[in-house]
């Protein structure tokens, strides 16, 4: 096992860790699935709570742009982002962000609302919230499972096929708002190594639905977020994973959310400077799996028991030794 460096601790204890958290939203509303949404005063508990511990909320581009060019991130900065395309982000989420005076970004499907599937905003109304300074982003055409190919389907077909749906999508964001950000936020989370291929060659960020703090080192094919509706609303569950920070991962060596193998072996090559490695902790759901050390730097964990059809997730923490009170921490999304 490595030996702690003195050093190390001694360099980091005198940088302030640099990491931020992006929180995401669906419902805001009383009537909606509670597994999918808050209520309009646990919204604005949750955005009094940012003002009162001095979070900084900064725009989706301000983070982007930090992470494309190397600027340092503001220390413990939030960025709000809403999914889905639900038309109580205007009515009931919209004016309270804006009475908090914070940017945030919505994630929208064009196709849902062109064709009014559910109670999906109207350009109208996006076009108001672009207005107001909203940024508005790509979430696939119709909010499909993207990795999913359909019967008979070749991988270059699938491939044809979903490179036209991102590329339709951004182009009625732009026609209707005149914003052209190419960020995709992956429908369900969803995604996989051919997926996040095809998003780094059109040159769009990838975002998905993994917890997580972003860090420098985050690939911007699979940006994390925490999600802070349903059970996770809860001011003290939320309190702490706003005080995490980002694994400085160096390469992904087994972590495709695609399993081909059940249970999924998730392997890491990371920087270990900021913790102990001896601490390092993943669990599968209620099972705590204990990270085998492959050499100093890479790691892998294996559930016992295969893990369920549908989506399902490996999180990793460890507590740091430079921030007191702060955990890193990482999710595998697994799709089986």
């Amino acid at each position: 096992m490595r030996l702690f460096c003195v050093i190390c601790l001694l360099f980091n204890l005198m940088l302030p860790a640099q990491a931020a958290v992006m929180l995401i939203y669906h419902h805001v509303a009383d009537d909606t699935p509670r597994v999918s949404s808050v209520s309009a005063d646990e919204l604005r508990q949750h955005l009094q709570y940012l003002k009162d511990n001095h979070f900084q909320v900064i725009g989706l581009d301000v983070l982007i742009d930090q992470l494309q060019t190397g600027k340092a991130i503001a220390d413990n900065a939030v960025v709000l982002t809403f999914d889905d395309s639900f038309a109580n982000n205007y009515t009931t989420a919209h004016p309270i962000l804006m009475e908090f005076g914070y940017p945030y970004t919505i994630f929208i499907s064009p196709g849902s609302i062109d064709n009014r599937v559910g109670p999906v905003l109207s350009w109208e109304q996006v076009r108001k919230m672009a207005a107001d300074g909203v940024l508005v982003a790509n979430h696939a055409m119709n909010h499909e499972h993207m990795t999913k190919r359909e019967p008979g389907e070749t991988a270059a077909q699938w491939r044809v096929r979903i490179q036209q749906n991102i590329l339709d999508a951004e182009r009625r964001i732009k026609e209707e708002t005149g914003q052209n950000h190419q960020w995709l936020a992956y429908p369900y989370g969803e995604f996989n190594n051919e997926l996040e291929a095809l998003v780094a060659e059109l040159g769009f960020i990838g975002i998905g639905q993994q917890s997580g703090a972003i860090g420098p080192a985050t690939r911007l094919t699979r940006i994390p977020r925490y999600p802070a509706a349903g059970q996770y609303a809860d001011l003290a569950n939320l309190a702490q994973k706003l005080r995490t920070l980002a694994f400085n991962i160096t390469d992904y060596l087994a972590a495709d959310q695609q399993i081909t193998a059940n249970p999924p072996t998730l392997r890491l090559k990371l920087e270990v400077a900021d913790f102990l490695p001896s601490q390092l902790r993943c669990y599968a759901g209620t099972e705590t799996l204990e990270p085998k050390w492959l050499d100093e730097q890479t790691f892998e964990v294996t559930a016992s028991k295969p893990v369920n059809r549908g989506r399902s997730r490996y999180n990793c923490t460890a507590p740091s030794l430079s921030k007191r009170g702060y955990f890193y921490w990482y999710s595998q999304q697994w799709l089986n």
